[in-house]
């Protein structure tokens, strides 16, 4: 996949009301991939031709044999692109385009049966997929963020306290990313379509004469999609990371077709700047293809939009642009520019790879190794006996190389990473297994911990946080679980943790002085022992729920109902109740 060029599709939509009563004519033909426009002024003129990798007549009505459908556009563009993400590419699908010439339809559609757009369907299969191909050795983890460029500044639409300004930064290995994006992870198409649909109302639109739903942002639909396969022969879990860019650009317009003034005439001119630092980006990379040569230097950091699509263009990604179209004839000037946006845009060619951990690429070795030498000792007839020793070892052999990258790791670059990623998390006092893996996935066997509850359920029971044998402090400085906010004070409490006579480890809560700590929605001042199943609340903000587990396995062989786990509505209702508030009466 390495090399290829930008998958580039045109799509013309019907007239709009507007353009209807002014009567106006259509400049567009198509055939097959090729796309001709005619200037109205000069019809006598060469008709401009243009031939791209689709060619998608939607101008007309369903009955149209040529139409292009929602479905159709997906099942050429959509489909592809998912199943590059499954072998483990990043990959990206723009559409591009004047206001009102039909990307956020393309890109989202409708609700009616047969409008949905690229991204609902795209997301729907992704999730019957990975129900078909869920297996003991192969798992599926999802993550999503939305994000807005507005006026140059970023938004987070996940996140209703947002008003903008996130900061974009670029690693050295990872590259460009928006600090402080939320990153939330959903376990069903229901969950995607809820986010999509509270992000898409969150989005800054604006009426202008020429589109009374004009999208005056950029928007970013990211999805991180992770494979995570365990080998039974090696025992080793290896994993493919792919990122899923769906990207919604702002419509590029004149100030004077559309009417727009004062704030709506600064708004044009930022996402006009973006869009051309975009074709100067799309115009320094499709000349460096043609001429085979690495570009002096590439405006990634002009804007904003380019910034982070850096990878998208030219770099780590399996990219389509969709390029909206208006049929009409008053909009011809603003038609050609989009035409030969996109054909220098097919020009441009990326340099994919498939995002997998080194353990998968020597689990691969290794196994075409043992192949090769099962075929060369059957050839010679010595049967396979001795190759099956040699699959045996396969798994030791692993280890140490799994070692050997861990260490590869830290020597070459990831290590600076590694370590920060591990210091920081240490200082919050949040549990890691002892292979490094991911925090709030797995509760451990034994140890007592307190897991994190959130009014989201998507943010809830994420954080986990080992009580350690003897004393676990908690505050903002010098502490083993580090917390922040107004009311977390700088040492707010201790848990002592300490086995009784009976050999059984009992959890004491200790608050200190001045510090709002709550039990079961009771304020505590002094020492309380606490029970697998309490709720915690530290400051205001801070709400957990302590799990022993060794009481909850007692209480399971005991044959006690374990009921629904307590959960964030729980602990504020009781501590309302405690205030002397009934929720039942409100």
């Amino acid at each position: 996949m390495a090399g290829a060029s930008v998958k580039v599709a045109v799509r013309v939509r019907p007239f709009s009301a507007r353009e209807s009563s002014r009567q106006a004519k259509c400049v567009i033909q198509m055939q097959g991939n090729t796309t001709c426009i005619t200037n109205p002024k000069l019809p006598k003129d060469a008709t401009k031709h243009f031939t791209f990798d689709y060619s998608y007549w939607s101008h007309t009505s369903e009955e149209d044999p040529n139409f292009a459908s929602q479905r159709r556009v997906y099942q050429d563009i959509g489909e592809e692109m998912l199943a590059h993400a499954f072998e483990g590419y990043n990959v990206c699908i723009l559409a591009y385009g004047q206001t009102g010439a039909g990307k956020s339809y393309t890109m989202m559609g409708r609700q009616e049966p047969g409008q949905r757009g690229i991204i609902p369907q795209l997301c729907e299969d992704l999730f019957a997929r990975v129900a078909r191909e869920g297996s003991p050795e192969l798992s599926f983890s999802v993550e999503v963020s939305y994000l807005e460029i507005y006026c140059e500044r970023v938004r987070d639409l996940l996140n209703p306290k947002s008003r903008g300004g996130l900061r974009v930064r670029e690693h050295p290995l990872l590259g460009p990313y928006v600090q402080d994006l939320s990153r939330l992870a959903v376990a069903s198409f229901a969950d995607i379509a809820d986010l999509m649909d509270s992000g898409n109302k969150a989005r800054t639109v604006a009426a202008t004469n020429m589109n009374e739903t004009s999208s005056r942002s950029h928007a970013v639909f990211t999805i991180v999609f992770s494979q995570r396969r365990r080998d039974p022969l090696s025992d080793l879990t290896t994993e493919k990371v792919s990122r899923i860019s769906l990207v919604d650009l702002a419509g590029s317009e004149r100030a004077d077709a559309s009417g727009a003034k004062g704030i709506r005439l600064k708004e044009g001119a930022n996402i006009n700047k973006s869009l051309t630092t975009l074709g100067k980006v799309i115009s320094a990379l499709a000349e460096a293809t043609s001429k085979k040569k690495k570009p002096d230097f590439i405006p990634y950091r002009d804007s904003v939009l380019t910034w982070l699509l850096k990878e998208n263009l030219g770099g780590n990604s399996r990219t389509a642009m969709i390029a909206a179209l208006s049929p009409a004839d008053s909009n011809y000037e603003e038609t050609l520019s989009t035409l030969r946006y996109a054909d220098r845009t097919k020009q441009i060619r990326c340099h994919a790879v498939i995002n997998e951990d080194p353990n998968a690429r020597l689990i691969r070795e290794l196994r075409e190794e043992v192949t090769r030498l099962r075929e060369l000792l059957s050839a010679q007839g010595e049967g396979l006996g001795g190759i099956w020793g040699c699959e045996d070892g396969v798994k030791g052999v692993c280890r140490v190389w799994g070692v050997r990258f861990r260490g590869f790791y830290r020597e070459n670059g990831f290590g600076v990473l590694v370590a920060e990623e591990e210091a920081l998390l240490a200082e919050m006092g949040v549990a890691l297994r002892e292979d490094g893996g991911t925090v709030g996935v797995f509760s451990p066997k034994k140890t007592p911990h307190l897991v994190n509850l959130n009014e989201d359920p998507l943010m809830s029971e994420c954080l986990l946080y080992h009580i350690k044998d003897g004393v676990t402090r908690v505050g903002q400085v010098d502490v083993d679980i580090k917390l922040s906010g107004p009311f977390i004070r700088e040492q707010h409490c201790l848990f002592r943790s300490r086995p009784d006579p009976s050999g059984e480890v009992v959890v004491t809560l200790e608050p200190c002085e001045g510090a709002e700590t709550y039990v079961n929605g009771k304020q505590v001042t002094e020492p309380v022992v606490l029970k697998s199943g309490h709720r915690l609340i530290l400051g205001k903000n801070h709400v957990f729920r302590f799990t022993h587990p060794e009481q909850a396995r007692r209480e399971r062989e005991r044959g006690a109902s374990p009921g629904p786990p307590p959960d964030w509505n729980l602990a504020q209702r009781e501590l309302l109740e405690q205030q002397g508030i009934d929720m039942r009466l409100q």
